[in-house]
């Protein structure tokens, strides 16, 4: 039986991320402290950022999750009472957690926040999803490679109580549920700790020990050499069938990725749900917002099946580039923008926004804070002034076709 909703889980990878997030649509956002998180890279939150965050969005309605995902050692351990309840201060509603010692610890020691399981725990099964509830979890993330099939029999079989969570957009991992140590292992960056190198994304050949500086390429069937590369996944076509399979929550990877990434994958995510919701088709302009960001080539990972194996690239597709945000806008269309890529008088650039179809702009006019005339813009987080074609709220975007990809 269908579910009259289901949670958008956004990333926020730090403060601006976390606001786009918001603007654009989420029911949720899931981030993490400076300690304790599986993306080091991502900018994160400091203590005061975290209470913040918080504040921010509990106002509007949207939940907090913070991530305590990574698998503690002995001396890690030692300070997680402390990080514990300072989240319970806080005021967090979910902490994501995949090790049995941490949940625990969070049973003790932020006893109102709730206990959601991570993928790094690799539930595969409704016993498990079962078990990790009779410990204290309201819900389980479940492992990216479950088919929708055994999904449904899960939720048939699982605990009506618990809630489960799926991974619906971004990349995906060459290994079980993300539980890698070849980047440790290659270049001392453990991505147990957020740090992956992402070694599975490189072209190798094969060099005989005697011959040093002479490399013979490793070929797939095609030629091809990217041997352990995956395609990063996208479910934004079956949203209906996730809804139907009796999921609470659909999560959005992407932690580390831009602020306009945060802002484009939510907005089209949550018009996705929105039309499922009304028994409705997704109109192709929200579809296509997908490929307004930067990815690798898409699948819809292991939901129908084994998703096959990816050599011919491990290049991101970036194919728009962000120009400007705004500010403020009046019901006329007069709009403070700040400045995050030059342009000029002339140029072809799309506007979207929270709920803001895109739409194509020539730009007629451009003006600097003391209204002097522009032909360009070029200085970056300058604040300027332009004409929009229509009234839009603010942490709008503009944004021009540019093929960026390396």
């Amino acid at each position: 039986m269908r579910k009259q909703s289901i949670e958008l889980l956004a990333p926020a990878g730090d403060p601006e991320r976390l606001e786009m997030a918001v603007a654009y649509g989420a029911n949720a956002v899931y981030l993490a402290g400076t300690m304790f998180g599986m993306r080091s890279f991502a900018g994160n939150f400091t203590p005061e950022q975290l209470r913040q965050a918080v504040t921010f969005c509990h106002s509007r309605g949207v939940r907090v999750h913070v991530t305590c995902n990574t698998m503690p050692r002995n001396e890690e351990v030692a300070r997680l009472p402390e990080w514990l309840e300072f989240l319970e201060d806080a005021g967090v509603d979910a902490i994501i957690l995949a090790d049995v010692g941490t949940l625990a610890l969070a049973k003790r020691h932020a006893p109102h926040v709730q206990c959601h399981i991570s993928t790094q725990a690799s539930v595969v099964n409704y016993q498990s999803a079962a078990a990790w509830h009779d410990l204290g979890a309201s819900r389980v993330i479940l492992a990216r490679e479950l088919s929708l099939d055994e999904i449904r029999e899960i939720r048939a079989k699982a605990p009506k109580e618990l809630e489960l969570e799926v991974f619906a957009h971004g990349a995906m991992c060459v290994s079980y549920s993300g539980r890698c140590l070849l980047s440790n292992y290659m270049t001392g960056r453990d991505s147990n700790r957020g740090a992956c190198a992402q070694p599975c994304r490189y072209q190798y050949a094969l060099m005989e020990e005697k011959r040093p500086g002479e490399y013979f390429p490793v070929y797939e069937e095609n030629g091809e050499t990217y041997i352990m590369n995956s395609r990063d996944m996208c479910m934004i076509d079956h949203v209906p069938e996730l809804l139907e399979a009796g999921l609470d929550s659909l999560k959005l990877e992407g932690r580390a990725k831009s602020a306009y990434y945060a802002a484009i994958v939510t907005g089209a995510y949550r018009h996705a749900i929105d039309a499922a919701v009304a028994g409705q088709p997704l109109d192709p302009v929200w579809r296509d917002e997908v490929e307004h960001i930067s990815h690798r080539h898409y699948s819809t990972g292991f939901f129908y099946g084994q998703p096959g194996q990816y050599t011919d690239s491990s290049r991101y597709i970036r194919d728009w580039q962000i120009v400007a945000k705004v500010l403020s806008c009046d019901e006329e269309g007069n709009a403070r923008l700040t400045l995050n890529n030059k342009f000029a008088v002339g140029d072809q650039l799309e506007l979207v926004g929270p709920d803001v179809r895109p739409q194509a702009l020539t730009v007629a006019g451009l003006w600097d804070e003391e209204g002097t005339p522009l032909t360009e813009v070029r200085k970056p987080q300058m604040v300027f002034s332009m004409k929009l074609p229509c009234p839009v709220p603010p942490l709008s975007l503009l944004r021009r076709q540019a093929d960026l990809t390396p």
